[in-house]
């Protein structure tokens, strides 16, 4: 007998187990790598999506999807109701609020009828109250710019329809529409020290004072032709050609305080808001036109003419429940010491109306159902409870993550977090709003702790550009109330294609404007990204220390 070299069958098997182990996962750098799960999703993700049959139902039979109204109810249960059909549990509708009143344009027309008639692009305002029925009016621009100009206008337009704005020269696009980084772009994110980005997007106190001024100075044009019995208000699209036009909500004749010490604070402030009932008080019937149309009636104007326009706004306000609402659902943890830790995957499911916010952004909230599909479909079995959240309200400044933050993770008073019961067992969340295009890597938020992790996570990726790890801050979406009270909470970066050139807020936000191996990626790193962090050892880590300006009470 040579005892050297003899293997007892336990051993064996304790052998066999251990090298089965490693394949599943191993150790790069200190960091959890699960390499075999990450094949499976890798092949579930891009061989066998089924993300773009879910962003076709949300846009093109859903539609648009804005905050209250009836086709946003109907976009929570649809996904709730396909989340828990795929297999998730807890799947449910949770409450926030009271928002407000929910709107819809129940029909609208609007055409230039003299000198001749003119088919134009337009869209009603959200929350824009209704017209008496079918309006003619002759079209009027009001161009005041000073007190004295409102004495030129005085008794002289009632019934009629009303240019706010001034005329916008449009040049030839001479540059693309659609773009994606650099290499040379993104290498210098990647060189960012972070600490000067790392704070909320917000405006100097010169910036502040200065919107204020400029929205109290609207606001009192608007009381000027509510009082002078004007029918309807148009404004040009701020932005887009070719058709495409840019339109958000309703403008108030009311002013805003001159002690705001923010944005935010506007949008928390419930009576500047056109969904709070009673605002219609305060509005004209108002609609964005396109800028070719816009300018040229204004040229029209200016040449001495005097065109005639029909308009009908049908809207309905809805009063009955003034509530938002986000879908939640899971895939429950399986370690019986860490399944009450939570890992979170989100994006918002409101969208603008004028068309059905494909880009803006179904497109993020396919891509988190199909991350969570493709878990589950390879079989995998997180240590940690991955919980996704799709928002509402995050057109009216973030509120239904926010309400949601603050009921289960925490608030402030008095410069200081106040957590709640689930603040200690969030690991990280991590969120898609930024279009349609691939990922190329993660917005740190300024946490250089958690640097290790994501270099490790994307190295899988690379050969699907995914690799950029970036110190800055990014704003305006539902990772910042996580960030705010000093919880892991990130943005993936995305190319931006179109986003801002054509779809986000547009009349182009369609689903003819995603792009499909685009979105497969994002859903296959976003799957591989939240299951990592739910089988790491560890939470992922947090900043030490909360800056200062994110302590708003």
């Amino acid at each position: 007998m040579r005892p050297s070299f003899f293997i007892s069958p336990v051993l064996a098997v304790c052998l066999l187990l251990a090298s089965f182990a490693f394949s599943q996962a191993s150790v790069s750098n200190g960091v959890l790598i699960q390499g075999e799960a990450i094949s499976k999703i890798r092949k579930e993700g891009l061989d066998r999506s089924q993300l773009m049959p879910t962003l076709s139902y949300l846009t093109d039979v859903v539609g648009a999807r804005l905050t209250g109204s009836p086709s946003m109810k109907e976009a929570n249960e649809w996904t709730r109701d396909i989340l828990e059909k795929w297999g998730l549990q807890n799947a449910h509708l949770e409450a926030w609020g009271p928002f407000g009143r929910g709107w819809a344009v129940i029909d609208f027309r609007a055409q230039v009828v003299s000198p001749e008639l003119i088919n134009v692009i337009a869209y009603p305002k959200a929350w824009s109250p209704s017209t008496k029925g079918m309006v003619t009016g002759e079209v009027v621009h009001v161009d005041i710019k000073s007190e004295a100009d409102y004495a030129r206008y005085k008794g002289k337009l009632q019934g009629k329809i009303i240019l706010v704005s001034s005329l916008r020269p449009l040049k030839a696009q001479e540059d693309p529409l659609a773009a994606r980084f650099t290499d040379s772009t993104l290498n210098a994110m990647a060189q960012t020290a972070g600490e000067a980005d790392n704070h909320h997007d917000d405006l100097s106190p010169s910036e502040l004072k200065a919107m204020v001024g400029y929205f109290n100075r609207q606001a009192a044009r608007m009381r000027f032709l509510m009082d002078e019995g004007a029918a309807v208000m148009i404004d040009n699209s701020p932005q887009g050609s070719g058709g495409t036009l840019f339109v958000q909500g309703a403008n108030l004749a009311l002013d805003l305080s001159p002690d705001i010490r923010s944005v935010q604070d506007i949008f928390d402030d419930k009576s500047f808001q056109p969904y709070r009932q009673g605002a219609e008080a305060y509005m004209l019937p108002q609609l964005t036109l396109a800028t070719e149309d816009y300018n040229r009636l204004l040229r029209m104007i200016g040449l001495g003419v005097t065109p005639e326009m029909n308009i009908e706004i049908k809207a309905e306000y809805y009063d009955a429940d003034e509530m938002g609402y986000n879908t939640i659902a899971e895939i429950p943890g399986t370690d019986p010491e860490l399944k009450d830790e939570i890992v979170m995957m989100g994006a918002h499911l409101d969208s603008w109306h004028a068309s059905t916010g494909a880009t803006d952004n179904a497109a993020g909230c396919a891509v988190v159902m199909e991350a969570a599909r493709i878990i589950l479909a390879a079989g995998l079995k997180p240590r940690r409870t991955i919980r996704i959240a799709l928002w509402s309200g995050e057109e009216q400044g973030l509120l239904g993550s926010s309400a949601y933050v603050r009921k289960h993770f925490g608030h402030h008073s008095n410069g200081e977090v106040i957590k709640g019961n689930d603040y200690d067992k969030l690991s990280a969340y991590y969120n898609l709003d930024n279009g349609t295009g691939r990922i190329r890597g993660i917005y740190l938020q300024g946490n250089k702790a958690v640097k290790p992790y994501f270099g490790e996570w994307l190295k899988p990726f690379y050969d699907l550009d995914a690799r950029t790890l970036t110190l800055s801050n990014t704003g305006g979406t539902d990772h910042l109330p996580f960030d705010a009270i000093g919880l892991p909470g990130f943005q993936f970066i995305q190319d931006e294609i179109e986003y801002m050139t054509r779809t986000h807020h547009s009349n182009q936000d369609n689903f003819d404007r995603v792009q499909e191996e685009d979105l497969k990626q994002a859903a296959t790193i976003m799957a591989a990204i939240a299951y990592q962090t739910a089988m790491a050892d560890d939470k992922m880590p947090r900043k030490t220390v909360i800056p200062v300006e994110y302590l708003k009470d």
